[in-house]
């Protein structure tokens, strides 16, 4: 009835936005029921345990549970089971009711506990949101010892890194009270931790499934920028409920240069001008992976892995342009609007769409950049390398349609392509031979490159021991 209710609602004040929800609603089909039988084998779902793992992740998870269960195969169950570990090592890191001396043991060891059979953890505050997945943790320990080895490996291996850099800070926590990050280089280090870890060891399983490709798995500075730009673009939305709770994630480097000695001056001195500089700083800086998150995307070949990666980073975009120069930002916890989050889910389904996705909310932001702003100039720096990409690798003048690929007219290049084709269609006109070869040919000109010179050095050492045999005298 209340679902009801708001779209009535939605119809008389955002018409636009109540078509674009129905749309979603009668055409976006979820692509794999893991519940059928024929799934079974691969989701789990005949066993009670991982039932409740699912039962699990539909609870703690805001926004994967939906894309998770999308992954073909194994990996739906896999990735499950990965978010539900990384959740249950987060609430603990959380948790300010453990003391330090309790927490560093649990943490350091998590990654062997969680395949202890058996155990669970019942010491967690009662407010804690996320208590009841560590209270019955042994299901998850049962259905981890089901994985297959070379995804049991990755996790476990991650989640070893992960632990420990989440102790360092907890530590950290525990002994000054609170923590501030004080440089960017900090924030990084403390987003890899929590997040670009997380891309390393996705990469790593897409890689280990064989629906990627083998050499995905060495691209782990990509996959650590696709990790950094989602946790930065979470710590700057959370900024008001991150500030009340003494969560300090914002550099210093950042906002300590105008004039704030704390955080939540940002909000109670009521500069909102300064304030809203620092904003535009928080979302200069995670700009600055956007190009490589759409790199990352541009190596995915496998459909479910592609959507389950884009769909975050398009809906990190949007929210980015949301709150730059947004003051209310300070005030409360802002979210992209429900029609807005359907229509992305249902564009992010190929790189190119993806990018102008990117594209659009880049020129947003550079719209709403303010002249006086001391990172005015460096806003749309960034913004034009995210419009350089997208013409570097998708061209404007290209136009795609149902009609196949036509050309736009009134752009300067499509001239010069056309002269281009033109040329070449004389030349073969002249001579058949001068047809273009196919590029997956081998580069046979190449290799008598290298083959002659191998054969010169091979000559010239030759000539070398000659000499030495010839003209040295022998002791």
């Amino acid at each position: 009835m209340g679902k009801l209710t708001s779209m009535l609602g939605l119809l008389l004040t955002h018409p636009l936005e109540f078509r674009t929800l129905v749309q979603f609603y009668l055409y976006h089909e979820a692509k794999r029921d893991i519940t059928a039988q024929q799934e079974h084998p691969t989701s789990g779902w005949d066993r009670t345990s991982m039932r409740r793992c699912w039962e699990f992740l539909d609870l703690t998870s805001r926004s994967f549970a939906a894309v998770i269960k999308e992954l073909e195969g194994d990996l739906a169950r896999t990735i499950c089971m990965y978010y539900l570990i990384m959740r249950g090592l987060d609430t603990i890191e959380d948790d300010m009711t453990i003391p330090d001396e309790k927490k560093q043991p649990i943490l350091r060891q998590f990654h062997e506990l969680t395949v202890t059979p058996g155990w669970n953890f019942t010491e967690n505050g009662p407010d804690e949101k996320d208590r009841h997945l560590l209270l019955e943790y042994h299901i998850i320990v049962e259905e981890v010892n089901r994985l297959a080895p070379q995804y049991k490996t990755v996790i476990l291996d991650i989640c070893q890194k992960m632990e420990n850099g989440m102790a360092d800070y907890a530590h950290k926590a525990a002994t000054n009270g609170t923590v501030y990050l004080e440089t960017i280089a900090d924030y990084d280090l403390y987003c890899h931790y929590v997040a670009g870890l997380v891309g390393e060891g996705l990469t790593r399983i897409w890689s280990a499934s064989g629906k990627e490709a083998s050499f995905l798995c060495d691209q782990l500075e990509l996959a650590n920028s696709m990790g950094l730009l989602l946790q930065k673009t979470n710590i700057i939305r959370d900024f008001r409920e991150d500030v009340e709770e003494r969560r300090f994630f914002w550099p210093r480097e950042i906002w300590a240069k105008y004039g704030f000695n704390e955080m939540k001056d940002m909000y109670e001195k009521g500069d909102v001008e300064r304030a809203t500089w620092i904003q535009s700083g928080m979302v200069l800086d995670a700009l600055r992976h956007a190009c490589d998150s759409l790199d990352y995307l541009r190596l995915l070949k496998n459909q479910s892995v592609f959507v389950f990666c884009a769909v975050p980073v398009s809906m990190a975009m949007a929210t980015l342009a949301l709150c730059f120069m947004n003051p209310e930002m300070f005030q409360r916890n802002i979210k992209i609007r429900k029609a807005e989050a359907a229509q992305l889910i249902m564009r992010s389904t190929n790189t190119r769409e993806v990018a102008l996705i990117f594209r659009e909310y880049a020129r947003k932001i550079h719209h709403k950049a303010k002249p006086h702003d001391p990172n005015f100039l460096k806003i749309s720096v960034m913004c034009c390398k995210i419009e350089q990409w997208c013409e570097q690798n998708f061209p404007s003048f290209v136009i795609l349609s149902e009609r196949g690929r036509t050309y736009d007219s009134a752009d300067k290049r499509t001239a010069i392509f056309r002269a281009e084709e033109k040329r070449v269609a004389e030349r073969l006109a002249a001579d058949p031979r001068n047809a273009p070869l196919p590029q997956d040919l081998f580069p046979w000109e190449l290799a008598a490159y290298v083959v002659g010179a191998m054969l010169l050095m091979l000559g010239l050492s030759a000539l070398i021991v000659w000499v030495m045999l010839k003209f040295i005298p022998q002791a």
